[in-house]
């Protein structure tokens, strides 16, 4: 019986210590973005974000010091997540198949009401801008991925101005979603490619 005792208390947890179960963290982080989308970031309560997520307050806090820690977790775990981008064989089919992409992210109906916030945010504080920073490092990368297997197909010259490029590629799909708020079709799409072809190739 001892023996059995001091087996137990080798795997017992020490008293006290908090388990952070990771479909509570999935449940926290998807309560955070609905109430961004609701109320913009400086509004958030993590009250209220505690309570969509079937928790109290202090589960939040046993993960995170403070809401900025808590949205930069959140906003990296997704964001991250979407940063792998495969060769689809030429130029023309990796920039459509990257528009097809973004849209899907664009579409979301939470993350077109945060996104514009979370850019915003960023002037406004600094807070998120390292998380940010981070994020559109993440998918310039994606971009320059793509121009230089452009640029091994001999596709586009090696000298082109890539910052250029890389500004090139999303803006038309995110100025007609985000800011002007008008449907993107699949045609549409393809239109955008055909001239983000073309650009490429004078940049």
């Amino acid at each position: 019986m001892e023996r059995k005792s001091i087996d137990e208390e080798k795997t017992r947890l020490p008293s006290g210590a908090a388990v952070l179960r990771s479909d509570l963290t999935e449940a926290l982080f998807r309560a955070l973005f609905e109430e961004w989308a609701n109320t913009g970031y400086a509004a958030i309560s993590l009250e209220r974000v505690a309570a969509r997520a079937g928790a109290g307050k202090a589960a939040i806090y046993r993960r995170w010091p403070a809401k900025r820690d808590f949205a930069s977790e959140a906003i990296e775990t997704v964001g991250l997540g979407l940063s792998a981008f495969p060769d689809h064989g030429s130029l023309m089919a990796d920039v459509t198949a990257y528009l097809m992409a973004t849209r899907r992210i664009l579409r979301h109906r939470l993350a077109r009401r945060i996104l514009p916030d979370l850019f915003a945010e960023r002037m406004r504080s600094g807070d998120l801008a390292p998380v940010l920073e981070r994020l559109t490092a993440a998918r310039r990368g994606q971009g320059v991925d793509l121009l230089d297997r452009a640029i091994t197909r001999g596709e586009i010259r090696a000298g082109l101005d890539r910052e250029l490029a890389l500004d090139l590629i999303p803006g038309a799909l995110y100025w007609r979603l985000i800011n002007r708020g008008k449907p993107v079709t699949v045609a549409d799409l393809q239109r955008q490619a055909a001239a983000i072809f073309a650009a490429l190739q004078a940049c």
